[in-house]
């Protein structure tokens, strides 16, 4: 059986993000276990905001459809998720909108498996936003998502200078995060 493929992103362009890092280091840990992994920014796939009567004029603009056939072609996904005021990003939110939109072979979020973390400054974690992205995934895009999920708490200081997490539950909520996405893609490659 093959390793699986997962690909990673965050719901943040901004230099210096902290979910960019969580992003990052989940890379790096689902490397180490021999997982393909495919990092991407969002930035390299800017869209407008979705808009039907843009879709009806323009169709569905090429980076939705490049967009698509990552998802599509992978088959696991770690979204590292910014929570603002409370939501996700316009950013993800408007990316996860246009992937919808796009017809075609494969399916962007069916049969596919969906971890989701967080890094926040504040002390709650990102974890009113994962909620969010969380029904987003699952109720309207029909995605299965891990219930494990990491929250970040204190993101200024979550993480030393080689981008490895300080706090130990943090550190070992991904870990297990890591696993059971690598247990459930194993499981859903063997179908």
């Amino acid at each position: 059986m093959r390793n699986p493929k997962i690909l990673v992103l965050s719901g943040s362009a901004r230099a210096g993000s902290y979910n960019s890092q969580l992003a990052a280091l989940a890379a790096k840990k689902l490397a180490i276990l021999d997982a393909k992994v495919t990092r991407i920014s969002l930035k390299d796939y800017l869209l407008p905001i979705y808009d039907g009567d843009l879709e009806e004029a323009d169709g569905v603009p090429d980076n939705a459809e490049k967009l698509k056939t990552l998802f599509a072609d992978h088959d696991g996904i770690f979204i590292a998720c910014p929570e603002y005021n409370a939501g996700i990003t316009p950013l993800l939110k408007n990316a996860l909108d246009w992937i919808s939109r796009v017809k075609g072979p494969g399916d962007a979020y069916r049969g596919k498996v969906f971890a989701l973390g967080a890094a926040s400054p504040g002390g709650f974690g990102g974890m009113r936003g994962l909620i969010g992205m969380r029904t987003i995934l699952e109720v309207g895009l029909g995605a299965m998502v891990l219930p494990q999920m990491v929250s970040v708490a204190k993101a200024s200081a979550a993480f030393n200078e080689r981008g490895d997490l300080t706090d130990e539950r943090a550190s070992a909520n991904l870990d297990k995060m890591i696993d059971a996405l690598l247990r459930a893609t194993l499981i859903e490659l063997s179908h």
